[in-house]
């Protein structure tokens, strides 16, 4: 990982991290319909996650930020379940381990708040993001979970905390 640090949002972080969100969708060709890339909390990310039960973490070297992830409860869902959201990083993060540090800490925090389960959403294409989630103890489900508004993901995993 070297000089990368695993941080909480700050206020401050608010701008970089809608633009690598959006970077990274773009680059990824993902629809801007239907997915997080429509959604207006890109731009507040840490007035969204400043919620009871929710985190927003950024991974920061020399002063940029290389990618991003949290945990809130999942959406419109009676239950116990959180919802990994939004953990995208820029192509310079990739393949140095962040990716699995990163989930580590997401789901320690989502067994801080009590959390039973932790779902997620993504992309058919996104093969390295579920290789992550696999290792991480995800599965596959078959169909959704709550209701995100992201009908565009048709990939859903649920995972055991």
């Amino acid at each position: 990982m070297g000089s990368a640090i695993i941080r909480e949002i700050q206020q401050k972080d608010n701008q970089k991290v809608a633009a690598v969100i959006r970077k990274v969708l773009v680059d990824l060709g993902v629809p801007k319909v239907g997915t997080a890339y429509a959604d207006k909390a890109l731009d507040r990310m840490y007035e969204t996650y400043d919620v009871p039960k929710a985190t927003y973490f950024v991974v920061e070297e020399d002063g940029e930020i290389l990618g991003c992830a949290g945990i809130a409860q999942l959406e419109n869902f009676d239950g116990n379940v959180c919802e990994l959201q939004k953990m995208y990083f820029l192509e310079e993060a990739r393949g140095r381990g962040i990716g699995a540090k990163m989930m580590s800490v997401c789901l320690e925090r989502a067994r801080e708040y009590g959390f039973e389960k932790c779902y997620l959403e993504t992309m058919p294409y996104m093969e390295a993001a579920q290789k992550l989630y696999q290792k991480s103890g995800f599965g596959y489900i078959d169909g959704p979970m709550g209701n995100t508004g992201h009908f565009s993901c048709p990939v859903h995993m649920l995972k055991e905390l």
